[in-house]
């Protein structure tokens, strides 16, 4: 597009053009490209985003855990539970209905999925971002 700008700057430097009508001839270019630039962008992926944990405890000993949607639903698929594979994760989600997430993932799902308060204090949240 700089060539294009600096023909156009050109043409108005030799007079062959008023600066107004470059401006508009600019101004054309510039919502071209940006119009050229949308049409390649990638769309995002739904499984390209990540299902995320948050386990905030009353004892302080927090959790973040950050996971891949393909992983999850890989996992899913095979039958095994996540919670299992996390240590001392079983007492933060054994109410957990791990069918909640396979079908946030199904519907595509964005945002926050479970809010999970217990009555101490323990909080569990899983959101897809």
């Amino acid at each position: 597009m700089k060539e294009e700008i600096t023909k156009v700057l050109t043409i108005i430097q030799e007079g062959k053009i008023d600066a107004d009508k470059g401006t508009e001839l600019i101004q054309v270019l510039k919502e071209k490209e940006e119009t050229s630039n949308k049409s390649f962008e990638k769309p995002t992926k739904y499984l390209d985003k990540t299902l995320k944990v948050r386990v905030v405890s009353a004892q302080d000993d927090n959790v973040t855990i950050n996971l891949p949607l393909k992983l999850v639903k890989a996992v899913l698929m095979a039958g095994h539970s996540i919670a299992a594979s996390i240590p001392q994760s079983e007492k933060y989600v054994k109410d957990l209905d791990i069918n909640i997430i396979v079908e946030a993932i199904d519907n595509e799902l964005v945002g926050q999925i479970l809010d999970i308060k217990s009555a101490n204090g323990d909080t569990v949240s899983i959101f897809i971002d």
